[in-house]
């Protein structure tokens, strides 16, 4: 028998939480698996919150505001319990029937992760070209090999998350980070479907989000453990630089040369202290490195309140809130 846990996130999503999660159900039941449903509420301001509350079993977790999907994520993830972790969107674009596959895909091969492939999109055009540029920018700058990295439909083994916390735009590049971290990928081809409710969240926004946290996965690939070995070799390629203005300075003056006619004197104090400062930036980052990899991190979100529905009891206000280990965040209000 499966032990998983299908993680959520849902924002303004009214038109299909309570579909969503009656397939989830049924592809669960039909499978005989042990499983928990978690959504996490990303600060809806619709009626979404109100049936998930009629939903069970469930267990839903609710932002003061909207923190992003990433940040939804995460929280959802920390608060699984089961062996696998099964994350998926909220607009039913996703189908959960594709789930057992993925999961016998993972058994079958020994892996840790398995990535769902959208290979027929049912997006616009616009949305569709954002995502065959973020792939090739991907392939070139991350090198993941993982063809639709933004298919939110993966199923992870739980201790990829051990000592995992995600932010930014991240959710899109947790392959390339567990992949950095040794943890063995694969993908299967996956149902995509049109939205039938509600509206895209995606906007040129979150794309150059997901570029800008592109970088510092490459950054974090390359650089991570020792980042002076990147910025003292940069601090140090000015720092040449700027003794050899100052050299031609020196020696132009000597010559007699009017140095209120050249930007050697500027040139050689820009990459001086330039150089200087990139080097010392090195070593603090050094440091800071040294201090994330030693210390455990806060999180980026803060909790409304947080209920639990029992599949075998009627959802009630004021439903006990959810138990877990320690460093699962905990509700900062009440029901």
């Amino acid at each position: 028998m499966e032990h998983i846990s299908i993680v959520v996130p849902v924002f303004n999503e009214e038109g299909n939480v309570a579909a969503l999660h009656r397939e989830i159900v049924d592809v669960c039941e039909a499978n005989r698996y042990d499983y928990e449903i978690i959504f996490v509420d990303d600060g809806s301001t619709d009626g979404t919150a109100g049936i998930a509350r009629t939903l069970a079993p469930l267990k839903c977790i609710r932002f003061r505001r909207n923190f992003g999907q990433t940040a939804a994520m995460d929280c959802g993830i920390k608060a699984a319990r089961k062996e696998l972790i099964v994350t998926m969107d909220g607009d039913r674009q996703n189908d959960p029937a594709d789930i057992p596959r993925l999961i016998a895909h993972m058994r079958e091969n020994d892996l840790d992760v398995v990535s769902g492939w959208r290979r027929k999109r049912r997006d616009g055009f616009s949305k569709r070209l954002f995502s065959r540029v973020a792939y090739l920018l991907r392939r070139t700058i991350v090198g993941d090999d993982i063809h639709d990295s933004g298919c939110s439909l993966k199923v992870y083994k739980r201790e990829c998350f051990d000592n995992l916390t995600l932010y930014g735009e991240m959710h899109r590049f947790i392959p390339a980070v567990l992949n950095i971290q040794g943890f063995s990928l694969g993908e299967l081809p996956v149902n995509h479907r049109a939205r039938t409710a509600g509206v895209t969240k995606y906007n040129w926004r979150r794309a150059f989000k997901g570029f800008v946290d592109m970088v510092a996965v490459w950054y974090w690939n390359r650089y991570s453990v020792r980042p002076l070995h990147l910025l003292g070799t940069l601090g140090v390629i000015l720092l040449l630089l700027g003794f050899g203005f100052s050299g031609w300075t020196v020696v132009e003056f000597i010559r007699g040369q009017s140095l209120s006619d050249t930007a050697l004197p500027l040139l050689s104090a820009l990459f001086l202290l330039s150089g200087l400062q990139v080097f010392l930036f090195g070593i603090i980052s050094d440091m800071i490195a040294k201090t994330y990899f030693e210390t455990g991190r806060g999180v980026s979100y803060s909790i409304r309140q947080a209920f639990e529905n029992e599949a075998d009891a009627a959802p009630r206000p004021g439903a006990p809130t959810l138990s877990g280990p320690p460093g699962t965040p905990r509700p900062s209000g009440t029901p």
